[in-house]
């Protein structure tokens, strides 16, 4: 289960890794991370670096480190979770508060947020640095919530923006409406397994293949098709799915651990 649970880490550490790269490369905050003109760091390339680095050095202690992997996934979920609390969630209340859509990056990052400490509590260790931080080890549990409120309301919004999320479907799939309508019911049946502990493991196991499928089929396609838009946010959305893949594969294997 450990050996499985080193390759679900790898992939949620890559999309942390990739995200932070990418900030690096253009100079600028993704919006997933940091909200557009966000008070202090907008503009600011310093910001954006010594950010982006943090984000980079812990996912490497999370793929390198067995030691210290769970402390440096512990460090991720809270960082990432203090920049949902004082970035995302102002700025969502003062632009989005009645714009579904608007919500996304923000839950993107609560769920990253999530991810990092579901893969901290995939990980067995004995290192003193974990016993310094017990506070972030108390979001361990709630680390799946994080992650499968973005996927609920994710699957929600399959419904409510249909004619968009039509256009999504590559070109060579029939039936774009039924594909839509049953991805977005995918999402929310995952999402409330993973709520709810109704067939945990299954649920979250199904759900991970399902992104992962997507991953392959649909974003991977659009970023080669179109890299640069929104300053790469194809390319985002890429690291973003073999991420949320990654963390409900631990998941499904913390389940079953758990068992």
């Amino acid at each position: 289960m450990e050996k499985y649970s080193s390759i679900w880490r790898l992939f949620y550490a890559l999309a942390i890794i990739g995200i932070a790269v990418q900030q690096m490369v253009l100079g600028i905050f993704m919006p997933v991370i940091i909200p557009p003109n966000a008070p202090l760091l907008s503009g600011s390339l310093a910001c954006v670096w010594i950010i982006s680095v943090l984000l980079l050095s812990a996912s490497l202690v999370i793929i390198i480190s067995g030691r210290y992997a769970r402390a440096a996934s512990l460090l991720t979920g809270g960082f990432l979770l203090l920049l949902f609390i004082v970035f995302h969630l102002p700025y969502q209340l003062k632009n989005n508060l009645h714009f579904l859509a608007g919500w996304s990056d923000a839950l993107k990052i609560l769920a990253l947020s999530g991810g990092a400490f579901v893969a901290a509590g995939s990980v067995a260790t004995k290192s003193r640095l974990v016993k310094t931080i017990p506070i972030l080890q108390s979001f361990i549990p709630l680390g799946r919530f994080f992650f499968a409120i973005d996927l609920l309301v994710a699957g929600i919004m399959h419904f409510v923006y249909i004619s968009f999320v039509v256009m999504l479907v590559p070109a060579w799939i029939p039936w774009h409406i039924f594909w839509s309508y049953l991805a977005g019911i995918a999402l929310i049946a995952g999402a409330l397994g993973i709520i709810l502990d109704i067939k945990l493991q299954l649920a979250a196991t199904l759900l991970g293949a399902v992104i992962f499928i997507w991953l392959i089929t649909l974003h991977i396609p659009r970023a080669i098709a179109d890299p640069v838009s929104g300053h790469g946010n194809e390319i985002v959305s890429v690291f973003e799915a073999l991420g949320f893949s990654g963390i409900a594969f631990l998941i499904a294997g913390n389940a079953k651990k758990k068992r």
